[in-house]
């Protein structure tokens, strides 16, 4: 599989962008959002990318950040939903926006892209919220603000998330509560579960 594409931008059009690497075209289908961020034609880019592969067609999709690309593959493996309904999607929201809306059971903020209608917005937070592991629905919550320095206040709070989850509580109430008991504070897993429950109580 083509994990990304390297190389000079020789084209952009309303859904594609086509990289020159190698003396080799590749065609690139990417949300509108990304498409706008691309450097000017003739500028080197790097963009990550899922190869998707039918019996007669192959298609490159592609985007300018890893986290995109991961919540990509993601949301393609909710039933019923395609890679086209994907990139229309991540048309509309960041990686980012997404996690938070499938985090607090959002389906209408899912529910704005086109194509994306109420009760399929509905099964894709369903679905994806049994596959976003406890470290993503912290960083997209916002305690993640330095991959490095923050490293250590992920874990703590990834930790306090389970336990609570453990208690009986669900998990959206468990990482708001997480999160409005650390607020910017550097606490021990302990006090983050211990001050938490009064917001759950």
């Amino acid at each position: 599989m083509i994990a990304f594409i390297r190389g000079e931008l020789a084209d952009v059009s309303q859904d594609a962008a086509v990289v020159d690497a190698g003396g080799v075209g590749y065609q690139i289908l990417m949300p509108a959002r990304h498409l706008s961020q691309l450097p000017p034609v003739g500028e080197e880019v790097m963009i990550h990318t899922h190869m998707q592969v039918k019996e007669d067609d192959q298609q490159l999709f592609g985007f300018l950040s890893k986290e995109d690309l991961i919540i990509f593959k993601k949301v393609i493996g909710v039933s019923g939903i395609g890679p086209k309904g994907a990139l229309s999607l991540m048309s509309q929201m960041t990686a980012s926006e997404l996690h938070l809306a499938v985090v607090s059971g959002d389906a209408r903020a899912i529910s704005a892209a086109p194509g994306i209608g109420k009760k399929t917005a509905e099964k894709i937070v369903l679905e994806l919220r049994d596959k976003l592991d406890d470290e993503d629905l912290i960083a997209a919550a916002g305690f993640v603000t330095d991959a490095t320095a923050d490293a250590a206040e992920s874990s703590e709070a990834s930790e306090a998330v389970q336990a609570l989850v453990a208690l009986g509580y669900g998990r959206s109430d468990a990482l708001h509560a997480v999160r409005r008991t650390q607020d910017g504070q550097e606490l021990s897993a302990e006090d983050l579960i211990r001050q938490a429950l009064t917001f759950l109580i």
